[in-house]
């Protein structure tokens, strides 16, 4: 990671952490790097936050100030920009979010011509030149770029989505949290226009109240929605639409765990499982080992973040892998995690199947799971400690299969963070409260 890019892009406090100089030079450096000999043609899109106009005008103008043609998508999902860059032959593509963060958060996330994220020198030379370390000619004359509404960007997505998807949900009755975000400009109108009916809420964004006890990350008026009525299913988006997390009717969350679970069996049995692989992050639920095991589906662990579950997939060619809050990759169609996506996949697979999602889930039991992050002076001497690795095994023992601790360093943060999954709660807490006191007595 670098000083302003981290494994997610550029991402802080609107005018405090991430300023405006910061996005009209990142649009700057872009269009000027992607413009030699020719006009640059970039793609921006943006949530709906509301220093969202501000940093999509201020890219604009610094990449046409060096010659790019900016091609501007409006309010969309991630994924959106991630695909129509790679289908419509953009140079790059950037998306104004900070998904699930509060409204006076944003961030700025690059994409390279494939719709991947954007390689890492290039960010360095980027930050070289916000740290005006760098220097750049700017356009001048008739070389000067433009910027254009770009109206049919999300149809030609939606499209495709439907293109890969063809499933007819008539007859299926759906309630969506919109989170008062990127869903809100494509979510309804394409399962409606599949033949479901759609019920929304969170779906009047006003600026800042994205991600406001609503979404992905608190699904809570969602899962009362599902309770008090009769849906066949429910679907919470993330504030950028590259994550879903689905509630059963009976008002039970479906997490990214679920998911691959459901998605897995499905593929297989369809034989669409290239290498019978599934990829997840070190924090999935043992629970979905176990039963990933019993279905005779293979899967392997990377580290945590969406970045390294999509590295995995690519060098080997894996079509499935995902994290526990859903963000999904059908790497057979994507190359970043969609949740509009993931919604219709999970849907293909009832209408298929004449399965609920309860039935579904069958064979799957997510163990009680406890987080506890301790701060230390020293990650390392704190995860060489010889006395603590016999600690985290005399835990092993004890779980003797029926359950798994997890003992890790924060990427970001002076932190040690402790998981343990086991068969109760009251286990969780006496196994993690055995490494934590031992961390806490010896003064790391």
């Amino acid at each position: 990671m670098g000083k302003y890019f981290g494994t997610d892009g550029v991402r802080g406090k609107a005018n405090e952490d991430l300023t405006l100089d910061m996005a009209l030079r990142i649009g700057q450096y872009l269009g000027w790097y992607y413009g030699k000999g020719k006009h640059a043609k970039i793609l921006i899109g943006k949530d709906t936050r509301l220093s969202g106009d501000m940093f999509e005008l201020a890219l604009a103008a610094g990449a046409a100030s060096t010659g790019a043609q900016v091609y501007l998508l409006g309010v969309c999902p991630t994924p959106a920009v991630s695909y129509l860059v790679g289908k419509e032959r953009f140079d790059c593509g950037i998306m104004v979010s900070a998904s699930h963060n509060p409204y006076y958060d944003n961030g700025i996330k690059i994409f390279d011509h494939r719709g991947q994220k954007m390689d890492e020198d290039v960010l360095l030379q980027i930050e070289d030149y916000m740290d005006q370390k760098s220097d750049l000619e700017l356009a001048t004359g008739d070389a000067i770029g433009e910027y254009i509404d770009w109206q049919d960007g999300l149809e030609i997505y939606m499209s495709w989505l439907k293109s890969i998807v063809p499933v007819d949900l008539s007859g299926m009755r759906i309630a969506v949290d919109l989170a008062n975000g990127s869903a809100t400009s494509t979510a309804v109108e394409t399962l409606s226009s599949l033949g479901a009916t759609v019920e929304a809420i969170s779906n009047s964004p006003n600026g800042i109240n994205i991600n406001l006890k609503c979404g992905s990350t608190h699904p809570e008026a969602l899962v009362r929605m599902m309770k008090e009525n009769d849906y066949d299913l429910g679907l919470a988006f993330d504030g950028d639409a590259d994550r879903l997390i689905a509630v059963n009717s009976d008002g039970e969350l479906i997490n990214g765990d679920y998911i691959l679970y459901i998605c897995g069996k499905h593929l297989k049995e369809k034989n669409h499982l290239n290498r019978n692989m599934v990829v997840t992050t070190v924090m999935a639920n043992l629970g979905l080992y176990k039963a990933l095991d019993a279905a005779k589906i293979d899967y392997t662990q990377t580290d945590v973040g969406d970045k390294y579950v999509f590295e995995e997939m690519q060098k080997n060619d894996y079509y499935l892998g995902g994290e526990q809050s859903g963000h999904i990759i059908f790497y057979e169609h994507a190359v970043t995690g969609d949740g509009l996506l993931t919604a219709l996949k999970l849907l293909e697979t009832m209408k298929e199947s004449g399965k609920t999602i309860q039935e579904l889930s069958e064979g799957l039991f997510i163990y009680p799971q406890l987080l506890e992050n301790v701060k230390v002076k020293d990650k390392k001497v704190v995860l060489d400690d010889e006395e603590l690795k016999k600690v985290i095994e005399s835990v092993n023992e004890d779980l003797n299969g029926d359950g798994r601790i997890l003992v890790r360093p924060s990427g970001t943060e002076p932190l040690i963070r402790v998981m343990v999954e086991a068969k109760t709660d009251a286990l969780c807490k006496e196994y993690v409260d055995r490494v934590v006191n031992y961390i806490q007595e010896r003064g790391f």
